[in-house]
């Protein structure tokens, strides 16, 4: 109010005459405000979680990564035994003297065994990087699955800034089945659903 009597009104001090007066609109007002609090909360947790599993998502494929590239490198180690074996196998194939021909077996016989650890390393290994590769694709898709739950949240928000412009209860009730069904998509992704 300025000195001379004259009063400016703003929207907010007009909206909080209304709602001391008991404007039929300030239930409605009040309503959706509380119910938007509560999404934005709900859609801010939806949002870490999505976060979160799409972190979890990058570290599992990388792990995946590194157990491929650990395989890789035993079937290598495999690979240079069966060559040194080959040569054995040649070289005692080829020698004439039994006392050789004894040495390169157990060349042979060495390099057997130690090409059967090799690989039950390597195959171990695989095994782990497949794990790891599972583990991300599940974690990507509950990822998708809170990203889902937080876009329709949001929808909810936006419906409810709507409604109370608006002042249309068909909207408001469509900002209410919104948010339900933000929460049921949240809680789909925290089943792993």
């Amino acid at each position: 109010m300025s000195g001379h009597g004259f009063h400016v009104h703003g929207p907010h001090d007009h909206e909080l005459e209304h709602a001391q007066q008991g404007d039929h609109g300030s239930g409605m007002t009040n309503q959706i405000a509380m119910f938007t609090a509560i999404i934005a909360t709900v859609g801010a947790i939806f949002a870490y979680m999505g976060g979160a599993t799409q972190a979890n998502a990058g570290l599992y494929k990388n792990n995946a990564a590194i157990k491929k590239t650990e395989a890789s490198n035993q079937w290598n180690y495999f690979q240079s035994k069966s060559t040194k074996q080959s040569l054995a196998e040649v070289s005692r194939d080829l020698t004439v003297r039994e006392e050789e021909k004894t040495k390169y077996q157990a060349k042979i016989d060495r390099y057997e065994k130690e090409k059967n650890e090799i690989k039950a390393v390597a195959d171990k290994l695989e095994a782990d990087a497949t794990e790891w590769d599972k583990k991300s694709d599940e974690q990507m898709h509950q990822h998708h699955r809170w990203a889902q739950a937080t876009t329709v949240l949001q929808v909810c928000i936006a419906l409810a800034a709507i409604a109370l412009l608006t002042r249309k209860k068909w909207l408001e009730y469509a900002m209410f089945g919104t948010g339900g069904l933000g929460v049921v998509i949240g809680a789909l992704a925290s089943l792993h659903i």
